[in-house]
């Protein structure tokens, strides 16, 4: 095997005998048979939507196979294997459709169908080790050309999350499937070029914006603008159920099923801003956040005592000897061997949950491992609601710089870095943060500025799009041409896709001097990292003191 998704990969290389994450070789040869064929998929649909022609389903399926892809999601090979039998299906079917479409028209518009000859039209899932060499990522020879594909790659994977949750709650973009087909299609070209590959990263960056603004707008059409919420971090004492992930649809079924159950539903990690919906606010046994980051739930899973769903990635292997593997239970693209999968309804009916509650009601209650209250529900409405007093505090020098603290947690002690600097941070700056990030510093006292909370926390990663709309509404406000003009400095943690397409993202809109870490992505070659920092002056982290020096002076 060999990847480098994420930023805790083995060396800081990529890892080659077994992921970081807990990944074994064979479900990661899976994983490249899978996205080898969603290229072929994309390269068709790509060819039928130029005839005005694409297939929903074939959309849907590049989605959900980028989405089970992504780190720390799907460690089931036999779930695996039924993606992959499901994207060859797909592609036989629509490569029947555009013969028949394309007939006599193909060669005079210059549409065509191409394949992938090496790999054969249907693979067999448990065959997947033997076609590494081809759908492997070390198939592509040269370093710079491969990792720029694979850049457009991840950023696409964390582009299908955040649709698949659009999607989920019935708010769909043709031109999303659009931009994630026509990158996997372009990053299956042998002949493309660097100056082609940077112009489609860009492009991926541009999709980001687009479906992280589709995110928010089925979020918040769903279920109200995010208010500021304090959030309880304690317990109550009956048996509880602790939603993870990001899929608000989920949250809110799980909710309705559960109403007057004798349970109560708890938040973890990532579902932690759906505390900050009103919609949520009126079921009374909705308590509060339990644990902290994600990566922390082998330690904390032992103590909270009832059940678990996941609803997106940030699931972690269980340790051998861990108490709580059968009261595990996984839903949409999430997959874990041992654990229970809660299937998608049907003819649009909700998913059942009642087995999972039914199993809670038998457990005891959680013991609380912190006590106290969080604030967060600092998105962009309710911010720019804030506006006047904040630009107030601006202009009286109350308020100096924003810091721009998005992006993911990982376990690297060395990401002690970012709670060290939250604390250095002269008393006149906030952060804005959004992303699983905030475990490091949103339980800190720092304080705040004439009322004003020295950590605002938008929410989900996602949600960084609240925070773009936060910096263009201070430009607006404070006169200025250029958002690289404010008083916001960015200082990104990353980990795994999704901080990726934020990234691409921010850079598609044309924000500058991004300083980024606990380390550089292994994918970044040194030549593409010297054009990045020509043309947006990304930087990396050094130290606290150093740090602080050069963004904030």
């Amino acid at each position: 095997m060999f990847c480098y998704q994420c930023q805790e990969t083995a060396r800081g290389t990529g890892c080659d005998r077994m992921g970081v994450c807990g990944k074994h070789a064979d479900t990661s040869a899976r994983m490249d048979l899978l996205l080898y064929a969603v290229r072929g998929v994309s390269l068709i649909n790509r060819a039928l939507r130029e005839k005005g022609e694409p297939s929903r389903e074939a959309s849907h399926l590049v989605i959900d196979a980028l989405f089970t892809t992504i780190t720390n999601a799907n460690f089931d090979n036999p779930s695996l294997d039924d993606y992959i039998r499901r994207a060859f299906e797909v592609k036989n079917l629509l490569a029947g459709t555009a013969k028949k479409l394309l007939a006599g028209t193909a060669k005079k518009q210059g549409v065509s169908l191409p394949d992938l000859p090496q790999v054969e039209f249907y693979a067999q899932p448990d065959e997947a080790e033997k076609y590494r060499p081809v759908t492997g990522v070390l198939a592509e020879p040269d370093a710079d050309i491969r990792g720029l594909k694979q850049l457009a790659i991840y950023g696409c994977k964390g582009m299908a999350a955040y649709a698949r949750h659009a999607a989920n709650l019935g708010y769909e973009d043709d031109d999303v499937y659009a931009i994630i087909e026509n990158a996997m299609a372009e990053t299956a070209r042998p002949d493309v070029s660097v100056d082609e590959l940077f112009s489609l990263v860009l492009n991926v960056g541009e999709g980001g914006v687009k479906v992280m603004a589709l995110l928010d707008k089925a979020n918040t059409e769903s279920y109200g603008n995010p208010e500021i919420t304090k959030v309880d971090i304690g317990v109550r004492d009956r048996p509880g159920i602790l939603i993870s992930g990001h899929d608000l649809k989920d949250l809110e079924e799980l909710l309705e099923q559960s109403a007057g159950k004798g349970v109560d539903i708890y938040t973890h990690s990532e579902m932690l801003p759906g505390q900050y919906y009103p919609a949520f606010k009126k079921y009374p046994h909705f308590a509060g956040n339990y644990g902290n980051a994600w990566w922390k739930q082998t330690d904390e899973f032992e103590s909270f005592n009832g059940v678990f769903l996941f609803t997106s990635n940030c699931i972690v292997p269980p340790r051998k000897n861990c108490t709580y593997l059968d009261r595990v239970y996984t839903t949409g693209v999430v997959g874990m061997p041992g654990t229970h999968h809660i299937e998608e309804g049907r003819d649009g009916k909700p998913k059942d949950f009642s087995a999972l509650i039914a199993h809670a009601q038998k457990c005891p209650p959680p013991t609380a491992i912190e006590h106290g209250e969080i604030i967060g529900g600092f998105a962009h409405h309710q911010v720019i609601e804030l506006a006047p007093k904040v630009i107030d505090l601006i202009k009286r020098g109350k308020i100096r710089k924003f810091v721009v603290m998005a992006g993911c947690d990982g376990r690297f002690p060395s990401r002690d870095y970012y709670t060290k600097f939250a604390q250095a941070l002269p008393e006149d700056c906030v952060i804005l943060t959004a992303g699983c990030a905030k475990y490091r510093y949103n339980k800190l006292p720092l304080g705040d500025i004439e009322g004003v909370p020295r950590v605002l926390d938008a929410g989900q990663c996602n949600d960084s799009y609240s925070l773009v709309r936060i910096a263009l509404a201070l430009r607006d406000a404070l006169g200025l041409k250029d958002v690289n003009d404010l008083p916001i400095v960015y200082n990104i943690a990353w980990y795994e896709q999704k901080a990726v397409i934020v990234l691409l993202a921010l850079l598609a809109l044309g924000v500058k001097n991004i300083h980024t870490g606990p380390t550089l992505p292994a994918f970044f070659t040194p030549d593409i990292l010297k054009v990045l920092q020509d043309k947006f002056n990304i930087g990396t982290i050094t130290t606290v003191d150093q740090d602080i020096a050069t963004m904030i002076g």
